[in-house]
């Protein structure tokens, strides 16, 4: 009997969501970066003539309840929803980078004292540690991104020493040991390179959180404050009006929906693409 030809795989089969997730980040970040030249209306503008009208050719989204218009507010949104991500990611990353680092390379003590310090953290819910903290402090977006940054370092950190535990028994780090580098020289210029890796996964996954959170906590009136346009708030705004300007809901949710999505799918695709454990 002959045998069957194996199949390619496409290229869109293998690297489909990937380039799925790259379309729709790129489009929802060249949406917000470009927002003050892409955005027809001003979004804090007042227009007492056009309040809550419905979606049209003149305002794409329809207006709020003080005629500013949607899809301005929504770009302008966008801005604050992807800058916070950005910097509270950052944040987590650098302080689970190097405590992953420092735990994985001297073990013993000092990896008991953080990975006990990482429990403690993992035992308090993250969102209600987050509004705690914000309950104390005065809503601005600069709290919120140092918050959401303070409280999501704790997988970064045990993924961060689980790849060095592994890393610091290889040849050439016993060799750059035997050769007199120091363990500053070792963590940072040997192990961390290779370590990385997860740490990109993983920051691509917290942005969708990041946002996430910072939506919530704008929903909530704890984020970012009016008249300053956030996702979170604008869907506060549309739940007064729910019932007869269904459009202050449905399009900040979707842009919160595709942002989210995107960043997931992106994430998962440059897990399965980086990482050779999962390669078949």
């Amino acid at each position: 009997m002959k045998r069957r030809p194996l199949k390619r795989i496409s290229p869109w089969t293998r690297y489909g969501l990937l380039v799925l997730g790259a379309l729709i980040v790129g489009v929802m970040s060249l949406g917000a970066v470009f927002a003050p030249l892409i955005a027809p209306f001003d979004p804090n503008a007042i227009n007492v003539d056009a309040l809550l009208l419905p979606p049209s050719a003149t305002h794409l989204m329809g207006t709020d309840a003080l005629g500013r218009d949607v899809f301005s507010r929504v770009l302008f949104g966008g801005r604050v929803s992807l800058w916070v991500g950005f910097v509270a990611v950052g944040i987590a990353t650098a302080i689970g980078l190097v405590l992953g680092l420092v735990a994985g390379y001297f073990g013993r003590v000092v990896d008991e004292i953080i990975m006990r310090g990482v429990d403690v953290m993992l035992c308090f819910p993250s969102f209600f540690l987050i509004l705690a903290v914000i309950a104390f402090l005065e809503p601005s977006l600069t709290n919120i991104m140092v918050v959401i940054g303070l409280t999501g370092w704790m997988g970064v950190a045990r993924l961060v020493r689980a790849e060095t535990l592994t890393i610091r028994e290889r040849d050439y780090v016993l060799a750059a040991r035997a050769a007199g580098a120091g363990p500053a020289r070792i963590i940072f210029r040997h192990i961390m390179p290779n370590a990385i890796t997860p740490v990109l996964v993983s920051a691509t996954l917290g942005v969708a959180g990041a946002i996430l959170t910072e939506s919530s906590l704008s929903f909530l009136g704890l984020g970012v404050q009016p008249p300053d346009a956030s996702w979170g708030n604008i869907l506060m705004e549309g739940k007064e009006v729910l019932g007869i300007a269904w459009w202050l809901s449905v399009f900040p949710g979707l842009a919160i929906l595709f942002t989210v999505l995107g960043y997931n799918l992106l994430g998962e695709s440059l897990r399965d693409l980086l990482d050779p454990r999962l390669k078949q």
